[in-house]
């Protein structure tokens, strides 16, 4: 019995004509045959949202042999939200409150998005305010694991509601806190990640190597001395500081190139004053 292609090992063309079926269906005013490149798609304005976050939910959810396994997988369809969300002005960003709502919550349960200050950026978001999926947001962008457990504690039916799992919550943000210590701490010892990660002592050298399996930190972990040693992490934000931070960086490594392009123009007269003698 022959199995039909799954979307990914489809030709373009196939792939092409997959893609037009499924978006008419979803509403488009699209034909099912192949025309030209530059007219194959023509989408009601007043529609086109509606299909395009169907078509992203399609994508994050669909289990099916075609496009269940399309290239264009969840993380994909998470970026085509946030740049939907972020077309919205001051105006009309309240329309899109149910839609923020559920970006954030997919961001947030995403176990491979660490970098969630962008999300503050966006209209709609802002828009939520004093809510608190915003306050919950806050938390993961900036704050420790103390601050998110204190937030449960206080609004455990909320975190449920919205979809999250508390245990995946805890260790995101135990990652995240960790990443928040090697900001400030090129050495971090065991005790204190026990502490603040609120972890038992035989956990925290698996936790470092799942640590470093993300990359997001870069550190050499000494078991003897009890202590890890970071070269460098990934910021969790990414405001005025740390362009500072990467400007000074910068102008330092340009001295530095400065002062070996010296030293190599004096090595060079010196070897050629040393020919011209012989």
């Amino acid at each position: 019995m022959q199995v039909p292609p799954v979307f990914i090992d489809m030709s373009l063309e196939d792939q092409a004509q997959e893609l037009r079926v499924y978006l008419k269906s979803l509403g488009a005013e699209i034909s099912e045959e192949k025309i030209s490149e530059r007219s194959w798609l023509q989408i009601p304005l007043e529609r086109s949202e509606n299909i395009i976050l169907a078509f992203c939910e399609k994508l994050t959810k669909a289990q099916g042999p075609k496009l269940g396994l399309v290239c264009l997988r969840a993380e994909q369809a998470a970026l085509v939200m946030i740049e939907l969300l972020g077309t919205y002005t001051d105006k009309n960003a309240s329309h899109a409150r149910e839609d923020a709502i559920r970006c954030i919550a997919s961001a947030l349960a995403d176990p491979k998005t660490f970098l969630l200050d962008p999300l503050l950026s966006l209209k709609p978001v802002r828009f939520l305010e004093g809510e608190l999926i915003h306050d919950l947001l806050n938390i993961f962008v900036s704050e420790n694991l103390a601050a998110y457990l204190k937030f449960y504690q206080e609004h455990k039916e909320f975190v449920t509601t919205q979809g999250l799992n508390h245990e995946q919550n805890m260790q995101k943000m135990r990652l995240l806190s960790f990443m928040q210590l090697a900001e400030s701490s090129p050495e971090i010892s065991f005790d204190v990640i026990e502490q603040e990660l609120q972890m038992q002592p035989d956990e925290v050298e698996g936790f470092i190597i799942e640590v470093l399996k993300t990359k997001l930190v870069r550190a050499r972990m000494d078991q003897a001395a009890r202590k890890v040693f970071v070269s460098s992490t990934m910021h969790r934000t990414f405001g005025r500081a740390q362009w500072q931070q990467l400007r000074d960086l910068l102008h330092s490594w340009r001295g530095n190139l400065s002062s070996v392009q010296e030293g190599m123009k004096s090595i060079t007269a010196a070897q050629l004053e040393l020919l011209n003698q012989q």
